[in-house]
Parts: structure tokens; sequence; C-alpha cells
């Protein structure tokens, strides 16, 4: 590949068709759906050998550490910007076009969301090629993915004349239509899935944008300009970037411009949208199953099961979704499978917390676990990684009895600072300045029993914090 390429993965969005598994501060693409890597890993992973250009990521600012650290376990270095919160594909491009060009340079960029399956590889890198040429032209090139069955959850791209070897001119785009429409678009061949995925130089993006959303462009140069480094991210400006109106790259640019081009893709792509997306394009047993983690089954077929932590059990059903975690349970059709984010908003109108966390929440240090709690207590078990340290932080409300089941602590608490190991526990009363760290090389767990009046995660004061937070 002669051209450079800038890879930029778009990592926002919450997944909530995904519940139970896809939560607000854990969704779809830091997890491990179709294999053993997070989706976010294997979009990073199969751009080996395409381009020698570290990626831009862009991700939600709640989400930077878990994206830092699935990044560091496979060896990546990408850029990371954060958006203090989304505005939909087209700002969020924006961004990314804005800070490839800051070195004066105009790169080609390859747009790639972080949550896409593509099972061939060697077909995606090969389409990259051919849309190259393309793009170097000053097209803005789209990847059309070939249909496999009459689809009603994508948009499609109908493709026009042809252009090169394997590039045609955008007809038009189309909106997600009914089944016989889905139908009628699959007999005639000239009718393609909507990606997501494009390739086109920064600053033709730019131009673009400048004629058909301005309003976009201008709260993403001041966003941009107003950026502040923040450890090993950028953080955009919040006042800039929340006043940008929200747009997808298809309603501001791609529908507008008569630049559009498109260049088909047969790869085995799915953005696993639904449990019955993930059904479709994961290995299945002889009763066409698929079965995750502890599962027994009797008499079931066409069904998905994802065990997390206990065993689940089925009989004589079939055409089901069942996806058990530490603290819900989600039993749908798959014919209903779309209509999972309806649980969520009404989790979310109750007030209630699993639309947003695991009972395991990430923090950049490591995380905990939510064991039990009761009106006036609650017991975490906690993971602190090696070298790590939570912020010397106060609680108005609680007092914390900590004791070790394995690793070493170093705890301050007051003006005392000293060392707790295995089997050993330390008291933290009410108002007392206090950390905790973990010194060695192995992970740190304790048990972490509070008690108080009130035992919310919004009752801490922090004095230091060595990942910025406030």
């Amino acid at each position: 590949m002669n051209a450079t390429v800038q890879p930029v993965i778009m990592a926002g969005g919450t997944g909530s068709r995904l519940w139970p598994l896809s939560r607000q501060l854990h969704p779809k693409q830091f997890l491990p759906l179709a294999g053993n890597q997070s989706m976010l890993q294997s979009t990073l992973s199969r751009l080996d050998g395409l381009t020698g250009a570290q990626p831009i990521l862009i991700c939600n600012e709640e989400h930077r550490f878990l994206a830092a650290e699935q990044v560091r376990q496979i060896g990546k270095k990408p850029s990371i910007l954060l958006e203090p919160e989304g505005r939909n594909t087209a700002p969020a491009i924006a961004l990314a076009a804005l800070h490839a060009m800051d070195r004066g340079e105009d790169p080609l960029l390859l747009i790639l969301a972080a949550d896409h399956v593509i099972q061939r590889v060697d077909a995606f890198h090969l389409a990259i090629e051919a849309a190259l040429p393309l793009a170097q032209e000053g097209k803005l090139v789209t990847f059309g993915i070939v249909p496999t069955h009459a689809e009603t959850g994508y948009g499609y791209i109908q493709r026009g004349i042809g252009l090169g070897e394997q590039g045609f001119e955008v007809a038009r785009f189309v909106e997600k239509p009914d089944l016989p429409t889905a139908e009628g678009y699959l007999a005639t061949e000239d009718f393609f899935w909507n990606s997501g995925m494009f390739l086109f130089r920064a600053g033709r993006y730019i131009e673009e944008l400048e004629l058909y959303a301005p309003d976009i462009l201008v709260a993403c140069r001041r966003a941009i300009d107003e950026g502040q480094r923040d450890l090993d991210f950028l953080r955009v400006g919040k006042e800039a970037f929340t006043a940008c109106p929200e747009n997808s790259i298809d309603y501001a640019v791609m529908e507008k411009t008569d630049s559009a081009a498109m260049v088909s893709l047969d790869a085995g792509w799915s953005d696993i949208g639904s449990w019955s997306a993930l059904w479709e394009v994961s290995d299945k047993d002889a009763d066409n199953n698929v079965l995750h983690g502890d599962v027994l089954a009797e008499g079931t077929s066409n069904t998905l099961v994802q065990a997390e932590h206990r065993l689940v059990a089925t009989l004589g059903v079939n055409d089901l979704v069942i996806v058990e975690t530490k603290d819900a349970v989600l039993v749908a059709h798959k014919n209903k499978v779309q209509d999972v984010k309806n649980i969520v908003t009404a989790l979310k109108q109750s007030g209630r917390a699993e639309h947003s966390n695991h009972r395991e929440v990430y923090r950049p240090w490591g995380f905990y676990d939510s064991v039990d709690y009761g009106q006036r207590y609650q017991v975490k078990r906690i993971t602190v990684n090696p070298g790590a340290k939570l912020s010397v932080q106060m609680h108005h409300h609680r007092a914390e009895h900590w004791v070790v089941v394995s690793g070493t602590a170093r705890v301050t608490n007051g003006e005392r600072t000293y060392l707790v190991t295995e089997n050993e526990s330390t008291f933290i009363p009410v108002g007392q300045i206090h950390a905790l760290e973990n010194p060695g090389v192995v992970s740190l767990e304790l048990i972490e029993i509070q008690s108080g009046t009130y035992l919310g995660e919004d009752d801490i004061v922090r004095f230091d914090d060595r990942y910025g937070r406030r």
C-alpha cells in the first residue's frame, strides 16, 4: 500500500440492544463478543499489515481508561481523542480529520467502527486497496456490504455507474426498508448494506463538511483549538463540542455530496447490532445453537445462550436468546431482540443502575465487584493492578474496613502510611483522608466493607489523583 492511510476508530456508543452484557459504562466495543479479543482490540488487530500509521481512536470520556488499557494489552499506541458526550459520526470524524491535519499533512482517513466483525481480513484489505485510487482522486468512498439476505435492520446503498475496476458512483442512500422492499433490493443485485466505513482524504471531508454542514465544522474547529492534553489523551473543548449539532456523516455529507463513491465488500461483515446478529455470525452446534459458558441444553434448537457466571439449563425451547450476568438475566425471542433497547429505556426511567453499570465496575487502577449491600452497608471485592494507586480521598458519610485477600497493600490512613498483607485488615474512619496502593508486582485483592448513612460513589472528595480525575 503506497499511500499513507490513517485509520480512525470510532469507539463511542452504548450498544443498548446487547443488554445485559453491554452497559453504558462498559459497552459492546469493549467486550469479547466474537473471539478472545474485545471488538475494539479485534478492529485494531485487523489493521496489521495494512498501514504503518498509528490509529486515531475516538471514544467517550467516561470510557477513556477502559480504552487505554485495552489498546495497551495488544501493544498499540493510538492517539486517543475524548468526546465529552456523543454527537454522532459527522462531528467525531471532523475531530479526527482536523487532528490528523494538525501537522500540515492531508492523509487518507480510513474510518472504521470499533464494534464490527469482519471474518475475512484478506478480503477487507483488498477492498481498501481497491478504494485507494478513488480516494486519492478526491472521492468520498464508502464500503457497501454484499448482502446475504433481506435485512431490515441496515440502511442500503444503491450503486450507480462504474468507476474504474471495482468502484461505483453512489446512486442513492436508502433508509432501513421493510421486508418486501429489502427482498426487492436483494433481487436486483444493485443494493448493498451501508457499512458505515469510509476512505477519503481528511481535507476533502473538511471541504464537504464546510459546504454542507458548516456549523458542525465551526464547533469542531473550536473544540480542537480548545483541546488539552490529559495524560495520554487529547480532551477536546467541552463547551464547544457539546454545542455542536448532532448528525451522522450520512445525513450531513454523504447523501448531499456529488463525490460519493462505493467499493463493494464481501468479507463476512456484521455490526453485531443485536443478539440475533451475534447468533448469525457465531459457530453453531448440531442443533443450530450458540452456547457460551456453563450451559446444559436439552431439546433446544436455534438458540443463543450466554452464561457468564453460573450454570444455565434449557429444556424444550427454540429460537430464544438467553443472557445471564451477575445482576441480570435476559430471555427473549430471537425475533424481538431489536426491542431490547426498550428494556434499557425502562431501567433508566425507573432510576435503576443496571442499564449503566455491571456489578463489576472498571477503574484506571483495576476494578471492583459489588458483592452485597443493605440499608447501611456494602461489600466490595476490590482488585488493584500492580503499581496502581487509588486517589487520596475522604468520605463524609461512610467508614471502610479493608481485609487483604492476596498481595500487599500500602495504606495511607491519616498521618500514617503502612503495609497490610494477606489475612490482615485495617479500618478507615469517617472523614479520614486515606489512600490505597499496590506496591507489588502481582494483583492486590481485598474485601472492602463500607458502613454509614450514605454509600453512593459520589461521596468521594479527591485531594490527589494520578489519573487526573476530579
